[in-house]
């Protein structure tokens, strides 16, 4: 969408922005980030300044994000009057309507190296022989898709894109566990349950008695620990230093996020790991699409990381649900891609709005507790 006539408006070409004294803001998204202190940072602000004013006015601002957010072919991506205004107030720490040096150091800190230097974990979910060939193999589920087709683009983004963290999850379900349909008869069933335990059948959602009561959906008996079912395909690539997230083992409760049990009782080790690698972006894909992809997904938005859904490399249960979960994601500003996109956004040269977006607002709420804080 095009920016309101009433911000200031500069004709920009797709290759390069000049400003000043012939500096091209281009170029301050390409140098190594880590080196603009001090002076080097006072020159970048000028470079923005255009009006030689001291301070960055809502429409130099929008030069910055018309720079920042562009692909790897110098295509520029709008960004919406409304998040623009409000990414700028964020930053506008003094509420003058301007952006003074100080501020411009935070919104450059914690907002543009982000998005021009994300720190990238790939997160591959399930990829397991049951899911594909095997006892819940998903090509006999209501989408017919095929598993195995996610293989072939999982292992090229694995050959060709340096990722700064990789996560292979699995289902690792004990023999009694609640979500399979030969244990219903382990269980007392609620008389609010949507099917009664007689006429349950395989995918249908029944309701356990508590307390607290369990909304379950029932499925084939599958990945039970340490079967041939729930080992990765072997034709999936497995890199050296990955990390292995194990997920429902509990029997009492399944786990459809790699984050946490579908209860929110427990959380795996993703969070902590992901934390100690630094993540600020998480690339998202596997089986399936519309159970353990999406629940991941919506979880990772949920704690506050810039999410991006590989499409092609993701195969699902159901088509109808498939888009929900795609809604789902948009609507909380994540990005769905195809895995031919994912290496210039990983490397910073294609770099998204909704995931600008995103940040901003995570860091409003960090401030906003910062201050919190500080009042205390």
């Amino acid at each position: 969408m095009s920016i309101s006539p009433t911000f200031q408006s500069v004709k920009l070409s797709s290759a390069s922005i000049d400003l000043t004294n012939g500096i091209e803001t281009s170029d301050y998204f390409n140098v190594d980030l880590k080196r603009t202190e001090g002076c080097e940072m006072d020159a970048c602000f000028a470079a923005f300044d255009r009006d030689a004013d001291g301070f960055l006015s809502i429409g130099e601002f929008e030069l910055i994000c018309r720079a920042l957010f562009r692909n790897d072919r110098g295509k520029i991506y709008g960004v919406e009057e409304k998040q623009l205004r409000e990414i700028f107030d964020i930053f506008d720490l003094k509420k003058d309507g301007l952006l003074d040096l100080q501020e411009f150091e935070v919104c450059w800190n914690r907002w543009i190296k982000v998005c021009t230097r994300p720190r990238c974990a790939f997160l591959i979910v399930d990829v397991q022989n049951d899911f594909i060939s095997g006892s819940l193999n998903i090509k006999q589920c209501a989408a017919q898709h095929d598993g195995s087709e996610v293989i072939e683009p999982i292992n090229h983004l694995l050959d060709t894109v340096t990722f700064d963290a990789v996560f292979y999850s699995l289902d690792w379900h004990p023999v009694d566990h609640v979500s399979f349909i030969d244990n219903l008869h382990m269980r007392e069933v609620d008389e609010s349950s949507p099917v009664p335990q007689e006429e349950a059948k395989v995918y249908d959602t029944v309701t356990f008695k508590g307390p607290p009561s369990l909304k379950q959906r029932l499925w084939p008996r599958h990945c039970v620990q340490d079967s041939w079912g729930a080992e990765l395909h072997k034709d999936l690539k497995i890199v050296d230093n990955a990390i292995k997230i194990y997920k429902g083992t509990n029997p009492e409760v399944d786990s459809y996020s790699v984050f946490w049990d579908n209860k929110k009782l427990t959380e795996t080790t993703l969070s902590s790991q992901l934390q100690d690698k630094g993540a600020t972006d998480i690339y998202i894909c596997g089986l399936a699409y519309d159970v353990c992809v999406g629940a991941t997904a919506v979880d990772a938005l949920t704690s506050g990381y810039r999410t991006i859904l590989i499409d092609d490399c993701s195969r699902g249960v159901d088509l109808v649900d498939i888009e929900k979960t795609k809604a789902m994601v948009i609507a909380s500003n994540g990005v769905i891609v195809t895995s031919s996109q994912v290496k210039a956004m990983v490397e910073g040269r294609d770099r998204r709005p909704e995931l600008g977006y995103k940040l901003a607002l995570e860091i409003k709420q960090s401030l906003k507790s910062q201050s919190n804080n500080n009042r205390k």
